[in-house]
């Protein structure tokens, strides 16, 4: 039995959760987020309260049952809270900047990388380190994991692009022969 699907999802009282046959619509201010779960669960809004079964036992259904739970959670946090990622920039004349809904990243190349920020993410630069914000938790990851891949870090000096808690296993360079 799922532990994740057996819990129930609480939202704010400024979310609206709105259903449609298979398709769960959130929505705060101007912003919505459906959740198509094609038949693969059960659910049930009461009040402030969504609600997962899951339709067999079979294998299927149960990983069905504790998948679109989570969706919906991450929905939910998205709309009232929101979620971020930091990306730090190591190197010698390693820069970003924002301009407009473009991110513009020098990384050591003969050519600036200009990397066009989708509707419903943000980011802003501080010094050496890069904010990604987003209400949609799979939009932001995609968006940083790529970013990530313009400059992946070095294990030698650690240049290039990383996630803040993220630790880069350095290795020794050459030693001279005695």
């Amino acid at each position: 039995m799922s532990r994740i699907g057996k819990a129930p999802v609480e939202f704010a009282s400024d979310i609206t959760v709105s259903t449609n046959e298979d398709v769960i619509t959130f929505s705060k201010g101007k912003r919505s987020v459906d959740l198509d779960t094609k038949g693969n669960v059960a659910f049930t809004v009461e009040g402030n309260t969504l609600t997962f079964k899951n339709l067999s036992e079979s294998r299927e259904h149960k990983a069905f049952w504790g998948t679109y739970r989570a969706l919906a959670a991450n929905i939910v946090t998205g709309l009232s809270e929101g979620f971020t990622k930091q990306l730090e920039i190591n190197g010698v004349g390693y820069r970003a900047a924002v301009q407009g809904n473009v991110l513009n990243l020098q990384l050591g190349y003969s050519h600036d990388i200009n990397y066009e920020l989708v509707d419903g993410l943000e980011a802003t630069v501080e010094k050496n380190v890069i904010t990604l914000k987003s209400h949609d938790k799979q939009l932001l990851g995609s968006a940083a994991a790529k970013i990530r891949s313009f400059r992946p870090p070095e294990p030698y000096k650690g240049k290039g692009v990383k996630y803040m808690e993220e630790h880069i296993v350095r290795k020794a360079g050459k030693t001279a022969k005695k």
